[in-house]
């Protein structure tokens, strides 16, 4: 069975006894930081992996849909949930920006509470793989996987964002297109990064991994790579 809140139709929290879904919902009514969580994939599976969305767009977005329904289908449960700003873009309709990072780091800490953190991969788009990855450690989870990983502004190569990937122990995958502007390949391979981190390149592509037509590669095949080596990455955990 599934726990519910009083959700949408599609929004479905942890899944357990009846014993257990009581314990979920007065968690879930002690703290505003406990996001609703949208779920795909079976509940018997070895590995959940956890997904945030980047800055702009929500957990429905095509980008993080193709990767919870990909993942899912390799025979992984995927997770995703939604930071408050973003949460209340979805009820208010008003564009805000992203929460400070405290709060980010929070809420994704009261997502991990809700699971179990020894079968847990967290990650996600640009914005929400930066956040796991400063939280990925002190959780204690099994992998990280980030889809984009903003390394530094666009257009600001020195303001790097990599202080503590240089010594962290958790093993990780980064996705990153060849040619992003929040972190080339040039640029990346001449940062000191954690032995525990591989870094696997989508030819040409952006921060959405999409290449230019130039370059005979399409974002089908890119995304489709994306995938294999994400579901690689888990099964070797």
């Amino acid at each position: 069975m599934f726990c519910s809140v009083g959700a949408p139709a599609g929004w479905l929290d942890i899944p357990g006894p009846a014993a257990l879904c009581s314990i979920v919902l007065s968690h879930l009514q002690e703290t505003t930081l406990a996001p609703q969580l949208f779920i795909d994939g079976p509940t018997e599976a070895p590995l959940t992996l956890v997904l945030a969305h980047g800055a702009g767009a929500p957990l429905d977005s095509p980008f993080m849909t193709f990767f919870s329904k990909g993942v899912a289908a390799a025979g992984f449960r995927v997770v995703r949930f939604e930071f408050p700003y973003m949460a209340a873009r979805r009820s208010g309709g008003v564009r805000r920006p992203p929460d400070r990072p405290n709060v980010l780091l929070d809420t994704w800490q009261s997502v991990i509470d809700l699971l179990d953190p020894g079968r847990l991969v967290i990650g996600g788009k640009s914005l929400g793989g930066r956040m796991a990855s400063m939280i990925a450690e002190a959780a204690g989870v099994r992998g990280l996987a980030c889809l984009g990983y903003p390394f530094h502004p666009p257009g600001q190569p020195l303001k790097l964002r990599v202080a503590h990937l240089q010594t962290l122990r958790t093993p990780a995958l980064i996705l990153q297109g060849s040619r992003d502007p929040f972190g080339s390949r040039d640029e990346v391979d001449a940062y000191s990064l954690a032995p525990a981190i591989r870094v696997h390149w989508l030819v040409d592509g952006d921060h959405s991994f999409a290449p230019r037509r130039s370059s005979g590669r399409s974002e089908q095949q890119n995304l489709q790579d994306a995938i294999e080596a994400l579901t690689g990455f888990l099964q070797g955990l």
